[in-house]
């Protein structure tokens, strides 16, 4: 049964208090996960585990287990409505430019807050040279995507995408891309965060027995393509019209056949 119908942040499963949260003000050595609540339940929270774990082993050296950090997200669920955005943020409580992390690490805050469905697009983005550190790791602090996407609508864009070293496409900002040639669905290959509902969309992909594939994506390129998307937590898909001056007649075919795959994944009790 739901304890209350408001939303909150809790650390180690406690409401967090200005004490609890000043420390954190500057505490930018922490990653985290962002899933959407739909009726108490969620797609892909395997995914969401995996990575978790995963990503507190490579910089914490340690994971906590998956039963806990189940039972902390299960349990912000229950205080808050059924539909919400939620935020699973593992940190270290000594921060940044500490040589050794507490023996506790990682702590857990969760936050949850408005369920959330994306932008309606279509969506133009810039594309600029970026590469993240740690790309395989969503963490916080990354004050370029902010930087970027401000500057892609300063030049009329609603977003910025990102291109490494050797000119290949990767992600957006807050966003990985999949780009579609009429036949198959196809997602860039390059160092990129491998999103959740990315994941969701693969296997689900594949369930219906619709071709993809990985594939270098570079600009001078983009004219063989057909249609491109952004997805996040948020959604499966959002239409990109263009991409500087490359555009994309199918991206609505795309959206509709990614949500479907999409809808095939269940919603689960957490």
């Amino acid at each position: 049964m739901r304890q209350t119908a408001q939303f909150q942040t809790l650390i180690e499963d406690r409401i967090a208090n200005a004490s609890d949260l000043a420390p954190l003000a500057f505490a930018g050595f922490a990653h985290f996960t962002a899933l959407q609540v739909r009726d108490g339940r969620v797609r892909g929270f395997d995914l969401h585990l995996d990575r978790l774990r995963s990503a507190s082993l490579a910089l914490f050296g340690r994971a906590r287990s998956d039963e806990s950090v189940r039972r902390s997200i299960r349990d912000a669920v229950m205080r808050g409505p059924a539909a919400m955005s939620l935020t699973a943020i593992l940190f270290s409580r000594r921060g940044e430019f500490t040589p050794v992390g507490d023996p506790s690490d990682p702590s857990i805050l969760i936050r949850t807050g408005p369920a959330s469905d994306g932008p309606v697009g279509p969506m133009r983005l810039a594309a600029v040279e970026h590469e993240r550190w740690r790309p395989g790791i969503k963490h916080v602090g990354e004050s370029a995507k902010t930087y970027f996407l401000r500057e892609a609508v300063t030049q009329g864009c609603d977003d910025a995408l990102f291109i490494d070293r050797t000119g290949r496409i990767s992600e957006a900002t807050i966003w990985n891309l999949a780009f579609w040639d009429g036949e198959a669905v196809i997602w860039p290959e390059a160092d990129l965060l491998p999103g959740i509902t990315m994941g969701i969309l693969r296997r689900q992909l594949s369930a219906l027995g619709i071709v993809q594939r990985s594939a270098p994506v570079r600009l001078d390129a983009l004219g063989a393509l057909n249609g491109c998307v952004v997805m996040n937590s948020w959604t499966p898909a959002v239409a990109v019209s263009a991409i500087g001056a490359a555009t994309f007649p199918q991206s609505d075919a795309l959206v509709t056949l990614l949500q479907r795959a999409y809808r095939a994944e269940a919603l689960l009790p957490i």
